[in-house]
C-alpha cells in the first residue's frame, strides 16, 4: 500500500495535518477547510499493486471536517471547497506542465471534481440539523448515499465534457462499495472522537459534582454547629437578662447596667450569627436536594478518603460492602458522618492498613459501620471518646487537635433520632464505629 501525488510515490505512513488555533471567523474556518481538502485530494491510497484502483483522500477529509465543524454552513463550505480544489489543481497543472499547459483544458478536466464537492456539501446540508441525532449506522448510510450521488454527478459531468459513455459495467457497484467503506470509516473515526470527548466531559462533570458534594458536606457540619451555638447564645442572652432584672431588684443598678450592656453585645453577636446562618442555609438546602443511593454515598466517601490517605502518604485499602441500597435526600449529613469516621480511621492507621465500610439493615435501622486496623482506642478512653474536646491526636509540637469530630458525628446522628456506637473490637483488634439511623428517616419520599 502506498500514497501517490501526481506520479510521485510516497510510502504509506502517518501524515499529520495539524490545524490549531481555529479562528473564530466563520469565513476563515471555511477557507482552512477548503485548503486542507484541496491538499488532501492530491493524495491517493493504492490498496492494491498497480495504478488501476486509487482512492483520493479529499472526500474523506471533507466529510471528517464537516462532521467535526458542524456549525459551519455546509452549502457554503461545499462551494468554497469545490472552487479551491479546482483552483489548486489548475495551478498544479500549470506548475508541473508549463510547456503543455492549457488553462481551458485544465479547467475542463477538473471541473467535475469541483462539482463533486458542491453536490456533497449540498447533500450534507440536508441532514445537518439532525446530524447529532442520527445513529452512527444511519449516519453512515446517509453519507454513503450522498457520496454515491456526488460521484455520479462527477461522472456525468466528465462524460458530458469529454464525450465518454456515462454508464459502464460494474461502475455502480464499485462506486457504491467505495462510498460505503469511505463513509463508514470516516464516521467511525468521528464517532470514536465524539465518544471520547463525551467521556472526558462526563468525567470532569462528575469530578465537579463530587467536589460540590464534599463542600456541601463541610458546610452542613458548619451549619449544624452554628445552629447549636445559636441555641447556646439564646440561653446566655436569656440568663443575662434575668441577671440584669435581679440586680436591679436588689438595688445594684450600676452592676445591672453593666450586665445589660453585656446582654446587648451578646444579642448583637446573635443577630450576626443569624445572618451568617441564613446565608449558609441557602447553600445547604436539604428540602430541594436530589437523591443519592447509599452505594453512591459509600463510593464517594471511599474515594475521597482514599485520596486523603495518599495525601498522608499512607497505604490504606478501603473495602466497601453495601447490603441494603436505597435512595435518600439526606446524603449530605450521611456523607458528613461517614467522612468523619473514615478520616479518623485513616489518621489512626500508622502506615499500612485496611478500612471497612459496611451498610446493613437491622430491626428498622440502617447501620453504617466503619472499622479499621489502626492503633485502636485505649480502654480508659472508650467512655470519653464522644465528649466534646476529647482527643488523642497531637501534632509534633504537642498541640492537641480540636477534638470535635466524634461529638460532631454523634450530634448529627442524634438529630435523626439515631445512635452512634463504639463496638467491641472485632477480629484483628479492629476499631469499629456504627452509626444507626432509623430507616424511615432516610428513605426517599419519607
Amino acid at each position: 500500500m502506498g500514497l501517490s501525488i501526481r506520479g510521485l510515490r510516497i510510502p504509506m505512513g502517518v501524515i499529520p495535518i495539524a490545524i490549531q488555533n481555529w479562528s473564530k471567523s466563520e469565513s476563515m474556518q471555511i477557507t482552512i477547510v477548503s485548503i486542507v481538502v484541496a491538499v488532501a485530494g492530491e493524495f491517493k491510497i493504492n490498496p492494491f499493486i498497480g495504478e488501476v484502483f486509487r482512492i483520493g483522500l479529499g472526500s474523506s477529509a471533507f466529510l471528517f471536517l464537516l462532521l467535526l465543524m458542524s456549525h459551519l454552513p455546509y452549502w457554503r463550505t461545499g462551494i468554497a471547497a469545490g472552487a479551491t480544489v479546482l483552483l489548486f489543481r489548475v495551478s498544479l497543472d500549470g506548475a508541473t506542465s508549463v510547456d503543455m499547459f492549457s488553462l481551458l483544458g485544465s479547467v475542463k478536466t477538473h471541473f467535475s471534481a469541483m462539482l463533486y464537492y458542491l453536490v456533497f456539501g449540498a447533500g450534507m446540508a440536508l441532514i445537518q440539523r439532525r446530524l447529532h441525532q442520527l445513529n452512527p449506522l444511519i449516519l453512515g448510510a446517509c453519507v454513503s448515499l450522498i457520496d454515491v450521488v456526488s460521484n455520479e454527478a462527477e461522472l456525468l459531468m466528465r462524460s458530458v465534457a469529454f464525450g465518454l459513455p456515462y454508464f459502464q459495467p460494474n461502475q455502480w457497484m464499485l462506486i457504491l462499495v467505495i462510498a460505503v467503506v469511505r463513509s463508514y470509516f470516516t464516521t467511525g473515526i468521528y464517532s470514536s472522537i465524539a465518544v471520547n470527548q463525551m467521556r472526558s466531559v462526563h468525567a470532569e462533570q462528575q469530578k465537579r459534582i463530587e467536589q460540590m458534594i464534599n463542600v456541601g458536606s463541610g458546610l452542613y457540619g458548619e451549619v449544624f454547629y452554628l445552629r447549636k451555638s445559636m441555641d447556646v447564645i439564646e440561653q446566655i442572652t436569656a440568663k443575662s437578662h434575668d441577671l440584669y432584672g435581679q440586680l436591679n431588684k436588689d438595688g445594684l443598678s450600676d452592676y445591672g447596667r453593666s450586665v445589660l450592656g453585656i446582654t446587648q453585645q451578646i444579642h448583637e453577636v446573635k443577630k450576626d450569627s443569624q445572618r451568617i446562618l441564613a446565608g449558609l442555609m441557602k447553600l445547604v438546602d436539604l428540602e430541594s436536594a436530589p437523591e443519592m443511593t447509599l452505594s453512591e454515598i459509600v463510593d464517594l466517601v471511599g474515594k475521597s478518603n482514599g485520596e486523603y490517605s495518599q495525601m498522608l502518604k499512607k497505604e490504606v485499602r478501603i473495602e466497601k460492602d453495601v447490603d441494603i441500597d436505597y435512595s435518600t435526600a439526606h446524603y449530605i449529613p450521611l456523607i458528613t458522618v461517614l467522612n468523619n469516621l473514615a478520616a479518623n480511621s485513616v489518621e489512626a492507621i500508622e502506615r499500612h492498613g485496611t478500612i471497612h465500610i459496611r451498610v446493613r439493615e437491622r430491626e428498622g435501622e440502617t447501620l453504617f459501620i466503619v472499622s479499621d486496623t489502626g492503633t485502636g482506642i485505649a480502654e480508659q478512653d472508650k467512655d470519653m471518646v464522644f465528649e466534646p474536646g476529647f482527643t488523642t491526636k497531637f501534632n509534633q509540637e504537642g498541640v492537641a487537635a480540636t477534638g470535635i469530630g466524634l461529638s460532631h458525628v454523634r450530634d448529627i446522628v442524634g438529630s435523626f433520632k439515631g445512635r452512634l456506637l463504639l463496638a467491641e473490637p472485632r477480629q484483628d483488634a479492629e476499631t469499629t464505629f456504627a452509626a444507626a439511623f432509623p430507616t424511615f428517616k432516610l428513605k426517599k419520599g419519607v
